[in-house]
């Protein structure tokens, strides 16, 4: 960021049909008060062209390194940046970027800047896969950039796949999640693979009815998005979640807590660490009907017979005996009783769950649900307990991060695959 003043985003836009989404970013950054300033190859004006951006932008645009030339653009546009960021990153932009090439404006900005750089690739399934490109992303992280994988879905022609372009709100929202940071911002989740759950489980009664809870799904997609902004390869596995995916995730819906179950149990047998943020149902309808259950003759309502689901959380404990999950996160939301309070309540579930952290929500009168910012305490395994005033959900979620990654840190190399230690 620059002080008080508009924040100087540089833009690039790489040859590719994605080329228009970045129409809609320009519109974002701009009507956030953001100073853009719109670098297109020559390519990427054969699909969207010059007049268009700079009536977006309100800037001239420029893609040779020959324009303006006594103002030495090509070095001062990347060294005046506060985030570059480029949308769509071709596999051709991709490779020069990794290589240090510099023959256009763009990849000669890209050398010169010396702030945050934010590529979002799109390009045929093949391409993103192809051994060269993985390479090219995996040297292009190692030097600090954020590179958001691609999102699953229509590509050109009539080819879906692993390759479209995320979309601009969720590019917008990953490279403030980026500014906010600042000087914090880091890959410091790289080459990490780290699974979330988010929202609340449904189990049905009938066709129509079903028994739920009233999570939104908010903190833990906040989970997977700041995790995915710090570097993170991340698998989101989303029970009823009306939300949009956040960029760079790999998003798994399910309905119900055996779905859910069944999803986790799956995608975190190579994660390095497991947030639960969702609210599975402990209790479900021990015989669903085929049918809408009807109001009675008499007037008497009818009686529903309840067995428990699965312990998610549980079950991922005992599957570290073959499948090594070095942190394990729980959430708890709890309200204090007759018998205790909330923390004594949380800290049982904790000694219980056998995980290695918990989150620990006070929903009493349910003001958690469906909200914007949260309040929580952080509860180790050893003992330690941190207390986060009320804030974003996202801060929350940085807090949860910063709290996994000193496990990492304080625990490699100290424990090994398999053993039973971390479980507590």
């Amino acid at each position: 960021m620059s002080g008080s003043s508009a924040t100087r985003v540089v833009l690039g836009v790489s040859g590719g049909i994605a080329a228009y989404k970045a129409c809609e970013l320009v519109r974002r950054f701009t009507e956030s008060g953001d100073d853009v300033t719109v670098i297109p190859t020559e390519a990427a004006l054969r699909f969207v062209g010059t007049a268009t951006w700079e009536a977006l932008s309100g800037k001239p645009v420029s893609s040779s390194v020959f324009d303006d030339v006594a103002s030495v653009a090509h070095v001062a546009v990347g060294k005046q940046a506060d985030i570059v960021v480029v949308a769509p990153a071709t596999a051709n932009v991709v490779a020069k970027a990794a290589h240090g090439l510099a023959d256009d404006l763009l990849t000669a900005t890209l050398l010169t800047a010396r702030c945050p750089v934010v590529l979002a690739p799109a390009m045929h399934t093949e391409m993103w896969q192809h051994p060269a490109t993985q390479a090219n992303v995996e040297t292009l992280r190692s030097r600090g950039v954020f590179v958001i994988p691609p999102a699953h879905g229509r590509l050109t022609g009539a080819d879906t796949g692993l390759g479209r372009l995320p979309e601009p709100a969720e590019i917008f929202a990953y490279c403030r999640e980026v500014l906010r940071r600042g000087e914090t911002a880091a890959n410091d989740l790289a080459g990490r693979r780290v699974v979330v759950s988010a929202g609340g489980t449904r189990e049905p009664l009938d066709p129509v009815r079903f028994l739920g809870n009233s999570s939104s799904g908010k903190q833990g997609y906040a989970l997977a998005a700041t995790a995915a902004a710090r570097g993170a390869d991340v698998v989101l596995v989303a029970a009823n979640v009306s939300l949009p995916e956040p960029a760079g995730v790999k998003v798994v819906p399910v309905t119900s807590t055996d779905e859910l179950h069944a999803a986790v149990l799956d995608v975190a047998r190579d994660a390095d660490a497991v947030v639960m943020a969702a609210a599975p149902a402990d209790f479900k309808p021990a015989v669903r009907t085929d049918h809408k259950i009807k109001k009675r003759a008499d007037g008497t309502a009818p009686t529903i017979e309840l067995v428990e689901t699965p312990d998610v959380l549980a079950a991922l404990v005992r599957q570290r005996g073959d499948s090594w999950i070095p942190v394990l996160v729980g959430f708890a939301a709890e309200t204090g009783d007759v018998q205790a309070g909330v923390l004594a309540h949380a800290r049982a579930k904790l000694r219980r769950k056998r995980c290695d952290l918990l989150v620990v929500n006070d929903v009493s009168g349910g003001g958690v649900f469906g909200a914007d910012d949260n309040q929580a305490v952080i509860l180790s395994a050893e003992g330690g307990e941190t207390s986060l005033p009320r804030g974003s959900k996202t801060d929350l979620a940085h807090a949860v991060w910063d709290q996994v990654s000193t496990r990492w840190s304080t625990t490699e190399g100290e424990t090994t695959p398999g053993s039973a230690g971390a479980c507590r």
